[in-house]
């Protein structure tokens, strides 16, 4: 069973508005063994949604629709469905005294405009709407099923559940499941070049990637008649792609580098400490907006003048002077006292040029060095690493903090600590 979600509005498509509706239909979808075959997000025009419709219908088995149900000039959605169906807009009188009464439980009478929304193409069913005051549609065009639904997203996913869930078949022979395996510390084409062959589009479990933020993320697709089967399948090829990336893995799902970290500390019985310049405290927040942070991170400094880096952290004026305050040496000398003054077991340092100001030939803007300090024996060492990222000074201090983040990772994972 195949699916097309058409979504409706000029603001999804002027991008004012972002479409959360049709990622989780999609999802729901697959769950159920249904495969989205795509989505589309068509303007508050008459014509072009009568045309997605009617394109969509020839190719999907079930149609879902969002938007364009409510009761002003361009929400036209009723309107385009009753072209293609070639079928008048009728006053459905049920709906209307639904609408009424929503608007009466509120203490409102209703506005003369929202009579619209009991307005149906004759020969479809009224979806009611026990969460706001548009119905939604039903309708059949050849062998595809057509559900419309307003675009508000708690409506839309109440209603979805009601009335989509109960009419797809029972004795589907699919199963779909889908994983997403997280990495950081190489690029796209890197990640794509070590799992090779694992690329191939005919492959079943299906592979792909993604890049958001530095992180790589690679989404599968086990499709499969039996769950079983597609579970094994999906397990096993999450095993070889472990295998292949190693420690450029991080997590699963929605984990983030912050929550992967934390587990860490947890496990080894570590503590965290920060010292941090161009980022500003970033990597402190970051680690901190994880629930129970308390538990492994003692806390930290932001140092962003040399000034502060000598009073609050001890580092040396002719440390600076001689090697500048973005160096290895600096970021080692940071990350090492925020260690020793914390009393932790692992910190961390950044010092760097975010921009778009401030770089020279030697250090161009986006240049960072992070250090990392440990504890073995008791006896304290750190270490520093040169990054160059690219972008403007949002990206730059992202990148850096989630680099550090990363480099506590490894540091935790090898076992360093």
């Amino acid at each position: 069973m195949n699916a097309v979600i058409l979504s409706i509005g000029d603001e999804l498509v002027l991008g004012q508005t972002i479409d959360t509706n049709s990622a989780w239909l999609s999802s729901q979808l697959a769950a159920e063994g249904v495969m989205t075959v795509y989505h589309q997000t068509v303007p508050d025009q008459i014509d072009d949604i009568s045309s997605a419709i009617t394109t969509a219908s020839k190719s999907a088995d079930l149609l879902i629709i969002t938007g364009g149900l409510g009761p002003t000039k361009d929400d036209l959605t009723r309107n385009a469905l009753a072209k293609v169906l070639n079928q008048q807009l009728e006053l459905h009188e049920a709906s209307l005294d639904r609408i009424s009464l929503f608007f009466k439980s509120l203490g409102r009478e209703m506005p003369p405009s929202n009579k619209i929304q009991a307005m149906l193409p004759k020969g479809t069913s009224p979806l009611n709407n026990d969460w706001g005051t548009a119905p939604g549609i039903e309708a059949t065009i050849s062998n595809c099923r057509i559900f419309v639904f307003p675009g508000v997203p708690r409506e839309m996913m109440q209603m979805f559940n009601r009335y989509v869930l109960p009419a797809i078949p029972t004795n589907i022979k699919r199963c779909i499941l889908t994983e997403t395996i997280n990495t950081f510390g190489a690029g796209e084409s890197t990640v794509a070049e070590k799992l090779g062959d694992l690329m191939q589009r005919d492959r079943n479990p299906l592979i792909g990637t993604t890049v958001s933020g530095g992180i790589v993320s690679i989404r599968i697709r086990s499709d499969f008649p039996a769950i079983d089967t597609a579970r094994s399948q999906l397990e096993a090829t999450v095993d070889i792609i472990r295998g292949r990336l190693d420690e450029l893995v991080f997590g699963r799902g929605k984990d983030t580098l912050q929550e992967v970290v934390g587990t860490l500390a947890r496990y080894r019985k570590k503590k965290l400490a920060t010292a941090e310049s161009c980022t500003g405290g970033l990597v402190a927040r970051m680690l901190t907006d994880v629930t129970g942070s308390s538990d492994y991170f003692i806390g930290g400094w932001v140092v962003y003048s040399n000034d502060l880096k000598t009073r609050e952290l001890g580092i040396p004026v002719e440390l600076i002077t001689e090697y500048g305050a973005v160096s290895e040496q600096v970021a080692s000398a940071m990350a090492l006292q925020a260690l020793l003054k914390a009393g932790s077991d692992l910190s961390v340092s950044l010092t760097g040029i975010a921009g778009p100001g401030g770089g020279t030939p030697a250090k161009p803007a986006g240049t960072v060095w992070i250090g990392i300090a440990t504890k073995n024996d008791g006896k304290a060492s750190a270490t520093a690493q040169r990054f160059i990222f690219p972008g403007d000074r949002s990206i730059v201090r992202d990148r850096a903090a989630k680099t550090a983040l990363n480099m506590m990772r490894l540091s935790l994972t090898r076992g360093y600590t």
